[in-house]
This record gives structure tokens, C-alpha cells and sequence, in this order.
């Protein structure tokens, strides 16, 4: 109960009952520790789910990551776990699309298709798309300080097939605070990376209604060592920051607020993950009403994707990551998410098999269609540790978006470091916890198999030749095309960049040019200066 003083853990190494991000934790919960009920699910603020039969009328989205070699492998893996059950598409691009460059750079060597599919060119997306009608699927893409381009050449693609864009659903990632403050993954300083993001949140708002142009993502910040406090906060200043500027803009919080998205990660700590998310929803519903003037609910609910989290999985005793995902999985549902991402249990040693990604995706099946959960909304309302938890994970996350309002937004929070240096100590903390087994992590630090070290199970292979066609596929596609023409579309992108006009048209007509992702983000480098991390220059 409240008041009463934690009991001495006699489990050892670990001195008070708490959670895995170090909140301590009464014996018991009654009703003195509670603020009250919550409104029923579907009513603002959303404590409870953002609609009012949950999964009774529709299960959440069953994405599962893919992306590896080339277009055509990828989209082979597609066009498979679509015919196992997916929802939606979910993309990974490797790290020279995600950083800017095309497969024939110098800085893409040895990287191209390694982490995740190779795209340089709209003839690259189109392949990586062949066969699968996007108005009839949804579509996420991770990806963000070319997120800009990408949006571009699947919109290009989708006018190809002769979809309308305003018939497209699907998200792009786009969430450049979130790579400053713990992804690392950047073009340009912060302040044009917001200018950009911006004018896809207006171009998106009127050209493509349904598709969402951000997803505010806490996944990487928790990735990073954060606690589950700190991902709440930082996520969701970063959302202030886009509102915000979104809203300087010129632009309606009711218009464009329905379409922001988030993106959570779903860590061990059960109960603390779902109170976690269930903070969020109330948190943000409150911010777009009273600090944004939103009159719609619509505006105001928070709609979020969850993944399982990567970096609790080990290489040690790899079986054991089912039980994890599984139990991570089942806090996400339970939290209400509205889609969905299981990681696969060999993804400590290289991108997931199509046996691993089956056993992922099965896992949300089961969880949907034998454990009953889906059957009430928010089976945990009412539970006095669940919304006492609930409770404290707001009143905390309040005061670290206050301190951020302090240092005048989330902007400056980043460009002098606050964030960063939170995580890094949260970080810290939790490596010595781990290092001294005050927390453990079963067949790692505790546990542990004799025998043998090293993997025992089959592992996916990137063919190293898939780099040096995709080099010669980007050559052949500038030798090609009308030089002259995509000269002038990058021209056109420049104009914009100097002018101050919205940057999604020009890139689209650039991309239409077979203008390279590479040619496009060097046009960002020429004008907006490259991004230097200032903890390390």
C-alpha cells in the first residue's frame, strides 16, 4: 500500500523489488493508491484503447520487418508473409539508403543490401513492389533522413500502377529528432531536418490524406539504453516539437493531428510496458487539446505501432527469444497497440530466416486467436497496480517533458545535448546492473549452458555479389536516362531548398527523372551542411 516502505529483497543482487528500468515497486496496491477510474476505452483521453471495442471489431495490424539483398529478394519475402497472414508491409532499407548514398558510393562498401534492401533508384522501388497493388495493402518504411525521397519514389511507383494517392495507407518513420538524440543516422543539422519533415507532414495533409508522414518513435531511444520513463518523454517531446512546428506553419492540428503515428518499444518489464503505453495515450490526447487547441478526438487519440525489443534478445541460448517475444508481444496487445511487429529469435546473429519470421509472425496468431485477450478492451483497467503504474509513469514523464520546455523545446534540448545524456547515463547504469547480475538475464548472466559455445541454429545469408549488381543497376540507370532532365529536377530541388517552398513536389519530379537517392541527398548536403554529433566534434 502507499506509504509503506519497500521490503528488502532477499533474492540476490538485488536489493528492492523494481522494475527493469529501476521504478520501485509497493508489495501491494489498493484502492487509496489509485486516482480513479478512466473513462471507457474510445473516450478521451484514450487511457483505456482509442476505440471503444478494441480488438473485438478488428485485431491490430500484423506487420513483421523485412528487407535484405536486393528489391527482388525482398520482394519475395513480401509476397511470402503475405501469403502467411501479414496485414501490412514493413520495410528496412540498408545503411546506404538510409544514410543517403547510392550502392556505387565510396561509403556504401561492404554495406549494400547487408542490413536491409539496397534502393538507389525508382527503378529499384519498383521492383521492390512488383506485383503487389499498394492501394491494397498498407506499407511502413523505416527510414528517415531520406525519408523524403523514399515517400517519393512509392509514390511514383503507386502513380505507375495507377493508384491515387489519396486512396494510399501505410507510414514512413521520418522521425529525424529521434536519430539525433539516439539513432545516429542524419543528413543535416536539426533545424532543416525539421524544415523537411515538415513539408512532408503539409504535402502528405493535402495530397496523401491517409497516409501517416511521421511516426514518432521511442523504439530506438529505449534501443539505446534509455528507461521506459525516458522513451515516454523524449517521444513524445518529439511529437511536441512536429505539432509545434506543423502548427507555426500555418497548418490545423484537426487536419493533420489524425495522422501522426507512434512507434513504442515493448521491453521485458511487463506490467511497466503497459502502463507505459497507456500513459502515452493520455499523455498525448491532453497535449493536443490543451496545448494545441485540437477540438477533435480524432486528433487527439494516439494511434502506435509496437515492436518487440531487439536489444533484449541474446545470442546465448537463441530458443530462449521465443519466450521473450511471446511475452513482450502479449504486453503490447494487452497495452492496446494498434499494429504490431514480433522480432524473430535469430536476429542477434544476422536478419531473420523465413522459418525465424514465421515463428514471429505465428506468435501474434497465437496470441489473437487461442489466448482470448482479444475478447475485453484494457483487461488491466481497474487493476490498482496497473493504473497506480499508469499514474506515476505520466507524472513522470511530465516532469521530464517540463524540464524540456525549460531549455526551450526539444530543438535546443537536442543541438545542447539533454537527451543524449540522459539516455547515456540510463545506459550506464543499466550495463553495471547487468555486468553485476543485479539483473539477470537467463542464459547470459544466469542460466548459463555448459558446453559449447556459439549459434545452433541456421542463419540467413547476404550473397556478396547482390553489391556489385546493384552498383552496375545505378550506373545503368544514369547512363540511360535524359541527363539534361534530371540536371534540371535537381535544379528545381535546389531552388526549393534556398526558397523556402514545400520540397516534396520537386523531389517527386526529380525521382520521376530517375534522379538517385544519392543525388538527391547531396542536394540536402550542398544546401543544408552536414550533421556533426556535438558529442563528438
Amino acid at each position: 500500500m502507499a506509504g509503506q516502505p519497500a521490503r528488502k529483497d532477499d533474492r540476490k543482487g538485488r536489493p528492492q523489488f523494481s522494475t527493469i528500468s529501476g521504478m520501485e515497486l509497493d508489495e501491494c496496491y489498493g484502492p487509496e493508491d489509485v486516482s480513479g477510474p478512466a473513462p471507457n476505452p474510445g473516450e478521451y483521453p484514450f487511457t483505456r484503447g482509442v476505440y471503444p471495442s478494441m480488438y473485438r471489431g478488428k485485431t491490430w495490424t500484423m506487420r513483421q520487418f523485412a528487407g535484405f539483398g536486393s528489391a527482388r529478394d525482398t520482394n519475395e519475402r513480401f509476397k511470402y508473409l503475405l501469403a502467411n497472414g501479414t496485414h501490412g508491409l514493413s520495410t528496412a532499407f540498408d545503411m546506404p539508403t538510409l544514410m543517403g548514398y547510392d550502392a556505387d558510393s565510396e561509403r556504401s562498401l561492404g554495406e549494400v543490401g547487408r542490413e536491409g534492401v539496397a534502393v538507389s533508384t525508382i527503378d529499384d522501388m519498383a521492383v521492390l513492389f512488383d506485383g503487389i497493388q499498394l492501394d491494397q495493402v498498407t506499407t511502413s518504411m523505416t527510414v528517415n533522413c531520406s525519408a523524403s525521397i523514399l515517400l517519393a519514389m512509392y509514390l511514383v511507383v503507386a502513380e505507375r500502377q495507377g493508384c491515387d494517392w489519396k486512396n494510399l495507407g501505410g507510414t514512413i518513420q521520418n522521425d529525424m529528432f529521434k536519430e539525433f538524440i539516439a539513432q545516429k543516422e542524419w543528413i543535416c543539422p536539426p533545424e532543416p531536418s525539421l524544415r523537411i519533415v515538415t513539408d512532408m507532414i503539409e504535402f502528405c495533409t493535402k495530397e496523401v490524406p491517409r497516409w501517416h508522414p511521421v511516426s514518432i518513435s521511442g523504439y530506438h531511444i529505449r534501443e539505446a539504453g534509455s528507461t521506459a520513463v525516458q522513451e515516454l518523454a523524449f517521444t513524445l517531446a518529439d511529437g511536441i516539437g512536429y505539432v509545434q512546428a506543423a502548427v507555426e506553419r500555418g497548418l490545423d492540428p484537426d487536419e493533420f493531428g489524425p495522422r501522426l503515428s507512434f512507434f513504442f518499444n515493448v521491453h521485458n518489464d511487463f506490467l511497466e510496458e503497459i502502463a507505459k503505453i497507456r500513459a502515452a495515450r493520455r499523455l498525448w490526447a491532453k497535449i493536443m487539446r490543451e496545448r494545441f487547441g485540437a477540438k477533435t478526438d480524432r486528433a487527439c487519440l494516439m494511434r502506435t505501432h509496437c515492436q518487440t525489443s531487439g536489444v533484449s534478445l541474446t545470442a546465448q541460448q537463441p530458443l530462449n527469444n521465443v519466450v521473450r517475444v511471446a511475452i513482450q508481444a502479449l504486453a503490447g496487445v494487452l497495452a492496446g497497440t494498434q499494429s504490431l511487429h514480433t522480432n524473430s529469435l535469430d536476429e542477434t546473429y544476422a536478419l531473420p530466416t523465413e522459418e525465424a519470421v514465421t515463428v514471429a509472425l505465428r506468435t501474434q496468431q497465437i496470441i489473437a486467436e487461442e489466448t482470448g485477450v482479444v475478447n475485453t478492451a484494457d483487461p488491466f483497467g481497474g487493476s490498482y497496480a496497473m493504473e497506480a503504474l499508469t499514474d506515476r509513469m505520466e507524472a513522470e514523464a511530465q516532469a521530464y517533458i517540463d524540464r524540456i520546455d525549460e531549455l526551450g523545446g526539444i530543438l535546443r534540448a537536442i543541438e545542447i545535448g539533454f537527451p543524449q545524456r540522459e539516455i547515456s547515463d540510463a545506459a550506464f547504469d543499466f550495463q553495471v546492473a547487468t555486468d553485476n547480475a543485479d539483473y539477470v538475464t537467463v542464459g547470459m548472466n544466469g542460466y548459463r549452458s555448459t558446453g559449447a559455445a556459439g549459434p545452433s541454429i541456421e542463419t540467413l545469408k547476404i550473397d556478396m555479389a547482390i553489391e556489385k549488381n546493384q552498383v552496375d543497376s545505378v550506373k545503368r540507370v544514369r547512363a540511360n536516362r535524359d541527363a539534361a532532365k534530371a540536371e534540371t529536377a535537381l535544379d528545381a530541388v535546389r531552388a526549393a531548398a534556398d526558397d523556402g517552398t514545400n520540397l516534396m513536389p520537386p523531389i517527386i519530379d526529380a525521382v520521376r527523372a530517375s534522379c538517385t537517392v544519392g543525388e538527391i541527398s547531396d542536394v540536402f548536403r550542398e544546401k543544408f551542411g552536414v550533421y556533426g554529433d556535438p558529442a563528438w566534434i
